[in-house]
């Protein structure tokens, strides 16, 4: 037999009560005990713990769980399943529930009933907090154990109404419906963040929320200015992009912007050597792009996952940027450990903040033996679990760079030959969605200006 249900109490310093609404509390519970449909539509919208009152607490924990066991739970089987678990006087008895009865209100007005539920108990959970960080400080905790703690619990409790639930495949296909639907009468509609890039976002779609794409290369071939391409293209069309560089400080980061924006070089920028006036008129372009810039060194998952949250929730980012993943600090007892655990982290994140997530890496040196100099799934450095983590493996190399002048390829004209001059291959070897083929791009290095038509590169695109 359970105990007897005991009044809860929160209480601060001032012995004020913590914010709640018995007749809200009411309201709900009596429209699930007269209508089966309103109760299982709550389930998805409260959790028994949510409510104040720890008689309606249990009263509505029974109703849930018959819910989830697809039993009928109107008011009788509630009677019922409450005297069977000897609950029934501790809730108020038959009396209690059939008054709850009369505290009716429409399925729309459940719904906001409902939030307002799940607002007072993400108070109530705030307190909660503020006292639990109150004995971490005076236990001596650190202040970034503090921060770390704090800042996971605030977007835990702000996303009390948003839990995900099972959905059953009827309504995930009506939503593919609908998003396919507005493709078919839009063809240049991408379901994902578009590239920039038509090859690009042809083949991947875009890039799509929850997936992990890694772009990965030998040093100098160019990854860090492909990313930094993509984040910019995403901007400038609405999307707002955090990007991570643990390579580049932001200064680098934000030249590079200003290379292609300009049309002045990294060398002529940092010497002073350009026209103010139409370096200042170009930086307006980009001054005005939602993207945000943290050059914090030798992150961690953890730190990253809390900083993107936040990114998230103030400001609604929509794509992140890590350059590149083998630089941030991991856990394991060897490097290839550390390795797996942060690419793990990095597709878990993308999974529950509901993002895409691009993370730069590098390979090892067994490309420089190969003859035709083109990387492979297989030289992902240190760690085998980049490929099985990832969604889009985009594999990038520039063939001049090794004194290769002609390559190969196919496309929708056949095969041809073509100069390897300004060449930047994007070969997507692993798409988990999709096909996968090389894509010829063009950079121009000295004003960090990629494109998948070779006539752009030569001018000045924002």
């Amino acid at each position: 037999m359970r105990p007897k249900i005991q009044p809860l109490i929160i209480s601060d310093s001032g012995g004020q009560i913590p914010p709640q609404c018995k007749e809200i509390e009411e309201a709900i519970l009596g429209s699930a005990l007269v209508d089966d449909d309103i109760a299982k539509e709550l389930v998805s919208l409260v959790k028994p713990e949510m409510f104040y009152n720890l008689q309606h607490q249990e009263i509505y924990r029974t109703i849930y769980e018959m819910s989830l066991d697809g039993k009928r739970s109107d008011m009788l089987s509630v009677m019922a399943e409450l005297r069977r678990k000897n609950l029934l006087e501790e809730v108020g008895g038959a009396i209690y529930l059939v008054d709850l009865s009369s505290k009716i209100v429409t399925t729309h007005g459940v719904e906001d009933y409902a939030k307002i539920l799940v607002e007072t108990y993400s108070l109530r959970e705030q307190l909660v907090l503020s006292a639990r960080i109150q004995q971490m400080v005076y236990g001596g905790s650190s202040l970034t154990e503090i921060n770390e703690f704090a800042e996971n619990e605030i977007f835990r409790i702000a996303g009390q109404s948003q839990t995900k639930e099972p959905k059953r495949i009827d309504k995930c296909v009506d939503e593919l419906l609908i998003t396919v639907k507005k493709i078919v009468d839009n063809p240049r509609t991408l379901i994902g963040i578009p590239s920039g890039m038509s090859n690009v976002d042809r083949i991947t779609g875009g890039w799509q929320k929850g997936n992990l794409i890694i772009l990965a290369a030998r040093v100098s071939q160019g990854k860090s200015a492909l990313a930094s391409v993509f984040a910019h293209n995403a901007a400038l069309t609405g999307h707002p992009v955090a990007f991570f560089s643990l390579e580049m400080s932001e200064e680098e980061l934000t030249t590079r912007y200003m290379n292609g924006a300009s049309g002045f070089t990294n060398v002529q920028i940092r010497g002073g050597k350009v026209d103010y006036n139409k370096f200042v008129n170009a930086s307006e372009k980009i001054a005005k792009l939602p993207i945000f810039i943290d050059d914090t060194p030798n992150i961690s998952i953890p730190e990253l996952r809390s900083k993107a949250k936040k990114l998230v929730l103030k400001y609604g980012v929509e794509m992140i940027v890590v350059d590149y993943l083998q630089l941030m600090r991991g856990e394991g007892q060897s490097r290839e450990q550390e390795v797996a655990y942060v690419s793990r982290g990095l597709k878990g994140m993308a999974k529950e903040l509901s993002i895409p997530i691009i993370a730069l890496a590098q390979i090892n040196r067994e490309v420089e033996s190969r003859a035709d100099k083109r990387p492979s799934l297989a030289m992902l450095r240190e760690s085998g679990s980049i490929e099985s983590d990832s969604d889009i493996v985009g594999m990038i190399y520039r063939p001049a760079v090794y004194g290769i002048e002609f390559v190969t390829v196919h496309d929708s004209e056949g095969t041809k030959e073509i100069s390897s001059k300004s060449l930047m291959m994007f070969d997507i070897q692993k798409n988990r969605h999709g096909a996968t083929c090389p894509v010829p791009l063009w950079h121009n290095e000295t004003l960090t200006v990629i494109s998948d038509n070779i006539d752009d590169i030569n001018q000045i695109p924002f």
